[in-house]
């Protein structure tokens, strides 16, 4: 598929996602940004459509934030959401990674609110917690919403399997550059790309038995949408 139908199912992939959440009960709203921490990952697909919306609304000079902070201390992951459960089949050791809130909030974030909410990754969408982490000191995310986070971010990664997936940081430096930006276009991204590891397709759903049932509806909605 070309990049112009991948940002189009990214879309309605977003729209299914996001008609789910809304039937929450959480306690996530406007000005809370307790889980806007510098660790958000996002594939390179959804990185462009953000860079694409940067571009359009003149907020390039979100780069240079995102410079300045760029050496402190982030989650930047080893492996993909799908590349885990591909190591789950094959009954090898998942790698350990070190992830903690305490580095920091994110660099883009202005007077807790996010300059980049409309095209905001996936990560940022699926974060639903059902208590004030403010008051409380710590979300709290239902195991059934969980493992709906974690079927989307398959799919997201699938229809990007082309591309890479890494710290919100070092993929929008990295596709800042129209060089980089065109080598995407092409699917001619170097495998080597520093701090981005290659997405790959779906050959496993990390759904427990106990979900299985209540997601079957999200997953036929998912899969009309004809990924491929």
């Amino acid at each position: 598929m070309d990049l112009n139908t991948n940002l189009a199912l990214l879309e309605k992939i977003y729209k299914i996602y996001d008609d789910f959440a809304v039937k929450l009960n959480v306690a996530c709203k406007r000005y809370c940004s307790e889980c806007c921490t510098r660790n958000v990952t996002l594939t390179t697909l959804e990185a462009y459509k953000i860079v694409n919306y940067m571009r359009a609304k003149d907020q390039t000079v979100l780069f240079r934030k995102l410079e300045v902070e760029s050496y402190k201390k982030r989650f930047q992951p080893k492996t993909t959401t799908n590349g885990l459960a591909n190591l789950c089949i094959q009954g090898e050791e998942i790698p350990d990674e070190e992830n903690n809130y305490i580095w920091g909030k994110c660099p883009l974030l202005h007077n807790d609110e996010c300059p980049l909410y409309p095209p905001r990754p996936f990560m940022c969408r699926c974060f639903l917690s059902k208590q004030n982490c403010r008051e409380q000191g710590h979300a709290s995310i239902d195991p059934f919403v969980l493992t709906v986070n974690n079927v989307f971010l398959q799919y997201i990664e699938h229809i990007d399997a082309h591309g890479f997936t890494g710290n919100l940081t070092e993929i929008l430096l990295f596709l800042e550059s129209e060089d980089n930006r065109q080598a995407y276009e092409n699917k001619a991204v170097r495998p080597d790309t520093r701090g981005l590891i290659p997405n790959q397709p779906i050959k496993a759903l990390f759904i427990p038995p106990e979900h299985r049932d209540k997601i079957k509806p999200i997953l036929q909605s998912i899969q009309a949408i004809k990924l491929s």
